[in-house]
């Protein structure tokens, strides 16, 4: 190497360093977590995220090597920056106590956030309601939000456990990532759209699903679904769309299911045009 090809490599190492050190970054654990398993740490990862979520510039939130117990948490925006990392190398554990999880049915919420980034790590809900990036009304909506190298785990045995719920949300990503739950490992909901699922693994649960949908009369739809290179193990259910059998304005298109790999699944592939989860349903329309 040349002394003006060294010179040209140093400069960029020297702008790389400096653009990485100029990136702040917010340890869960300075903000007062403990990585014993035993301490709630809610309260810390919440003031993180109100520091990454105020800040002006990208920046990352850290969750180091350890066991971190947290009640349901709510992560809100819109925040200042549309570029929030999360990295996670070690386990958020959800409390024993179902009842010790808070007032949100969700244990690990998105709401409003334009532009994050959540990587790796390990999720134990134990038998929690997981992870959700929902809408709480007609303007409030997740964009932009990918979910890569994330490990969640609930009983099987566990009962309205969805994995990861999406729904009135645009531009979501989830990709090598593994789901063992007691519900759906993914449910995407009305208002959803532009999701890609790939390298994605389910066992146990009840698969990935579309719906239900339809059952209000006026229901925005899904579309632009891609859910490919999957891996179903010892599933109720493999690739699932469900809506419910009466008027709706709601509706599925454009969904694409590729390259999946079913083991010991009940059902497959399941078109279900006639959902009615108590078999009390008196609006639906009644078979011919």
């Amino acid at each position: 190497m040349n002394n003006s090809a060294l010179l040209s490599f140093l400069c960029l190492f020297a702008l790389l360093h400096q653009s990485l050190a100029a990136s702040p970054q917010f340890n869960v654990i300075q903000f007062g977590a403990k990585p014993d398993g035993r301490t709630d740490s809610t309260s810390a990862f919440l003031a993180a995220w109100k520091q990454a979520c105020s800040s002006t510039r990208g920046v990352t939130l850290y969750v180091p090597k350890g066991r971190f117990l947290t009640r349901s948490m709510l992560f809100k925006g819109p925040c200042r920056n549309s570029a929030i990392f999360i990295r996670i190398d070690g386990t958020l554990v959800a409390p024993s106590d179902i009842w010790a999880i808070g007032n949100n049915p969700n244990w690990i919420e998105f709401q409003y956030v334009n532009g994050v980034t959540i990587s790796g790590g390990v999720l134990d809900g134990k038998g929690a309601p997981l992870w959700s990036c929902k809408l709480a009304g007609l303007i409030n909506f997740c964009r932009n939000v990918k979910l890569q190298g994330v490990r969640i785990s609930a009983p099987g045995n566990s009962p309205n456990t969805d994995g990861i719920h999406i729904q009135m949300s645009t531009g979501v990503t989830v990709v090598n990532t593994k789901v063992a739950t007691g519900d759906d490992c993914v449910s995407i909901g009305p208002g959803a759209a532009n999701l890609r699922i790939e390298n994605f693994a389910c066992g146990p649960g009840h698969g990935i699903s579309i719906g239900s949908l339809g059952k209000n009369v006026n229901e925005p739809g899904v579309q632009n679904v891609t859910v490919k290179s999957t891996t179903f193990t010892g599933t109720t259910n493999g690739l699932r769309i469900k809506s419910w059998g009466k008027p709706s304005n709601g509706f599925a298109r454009n969904i694409l299911f590729q390259h999946a790999t079913m083991n010991n699944v009940q059902n497959p592939i399941f078109i279900d045009q006639r959902y009615c989860p108590d078999r009390n349903c008196p609006d639906t329309v009644k078979k011919n």
